[in-house]
C-alpha cells in the first residue's frame, strides 16, 4: 500500500527527528516542510522583501543551498511570520501534496512533517501523528541546538519566541496548528528519542499488517 505518514506539533516537539527515522524505516521519501517556508524567508531577507508583503514573498523561490542558514534564529522567526499568509500557503501545497503522492527515488511512501499536513496537505495520510512537548522542555532542547551551532543564546529569549510562535501558529487564518480529528497525540515531554521512535514505528506497524 502506498505510505503517507503525517506529522505535525509545535516547534521543539521532535518532529524532523521522528519524520526522519520513520522514513529510513519504511524506505520512505522525507519533506521537511518547514524548510521550504525558512526557504522562503532566508529568499525574503537576501533580498530586503518586506516581511508583511505577501504577494512579493509568494512569488520568490525558496532559497535551500545554505542548510546552516535555514536554522538561523531571524530565518525561524521569519518563517514563522510568512506563514500565516494564504498566498505563502497556498504557493508551496501544490509542491507538497505532489511529494506525498508521487515520492521521489521511487520510494515506497512519504513522510511529511509540519504544522498543517494532516489537516490541509495530506487529509488523507495513512498515518497522522501530532507531537508535542511543554514549552519549557522545547525551549530547552531549541537551546541546546542553537549551542551546538555555536549561536549565543538565552533560555529566556527562547522560550519567550517559543511562546510566541505557538500564539502564532494556533491563531491564525490559513491552517492553524491543531491535531486532525484522527490523529495519534504523542507527548514527548518526558520520552527519550528512542522510546518516541519505538511508539511511532509500532502505529505504522500496526496499520501495515
Amino acid at each position: 500500500m502506498s505510505l503517507v505518514i503525517a506529522i505535525d506539533g509545535p516547534a521543539g516537539a521532535g518532529k524532523g527527528t521522528i519524520a526522519r527515522e520513520l522514513a529510513a524505516r519504511f524506505d520512505c521519501a522525507y519533506l521537511d516542510t518547514g524548510s521550504l517556508y525558512r526557504g522562503l524567508a532566508l529568499a525574503a531577507l537576501k533580498s530586503s522583501t518586506m516581511l508583511n508583503e505577501a504577494a512579493a514573498i509568494a512569488a520568490l523561490k525558496p532559497d535551500l543551498t545554505d542548510a546552516a542558514a535555514l536554522r538561523r534564529q531571524d530565518v525561524t522567526e521569519a518563517a514563522s511570520i510568512i506563514a500565516v499568509y494564504p498566498e505563502v500557503r497556498a504557493a508551496l501545497l501544490a509542491f507538497q501534496r505532489d511529494f506525498a503522492i508521487r515520492p521521489p527515488e521511487g520510494k515506497r511512501g512519504a513522510v511529511l512533517d509540519g504544522r498543517d499536513i494532516g489537516t490541509v496537505v495530506c487529509p488523507d495520510a495513512t498515518l497522522k501523528l501530532f507531537l508535542t512537548a511543554a514549552a519549557e522542555v522545547r525551549a530547552e532542547r531549541r537551546l541546546k541546538e542553537l549551542q551546538t551551532q555555536n549561536q549565543h543564546a538565552r533560555y529566556a529569549d527562547v522560550f519567550a519566541a517559543i511562546v510566541e510562535r505557538d500564539a502564532r501558529d494556533s491563531s491564525r487564518a490559513a491552517a492553524p496548528l491543531t491535531p486532525a480529528l484522527d490523529a495519534v497525540i504523542v507527548d514527548t515531554s518526558s520520552l527519550s528519542v528512542t522510546e518516541v521512535t519505538a511508539r511511532c514505528i509500532a502505529l505504522v506497524e500496526n496499520l501495515l499488517n
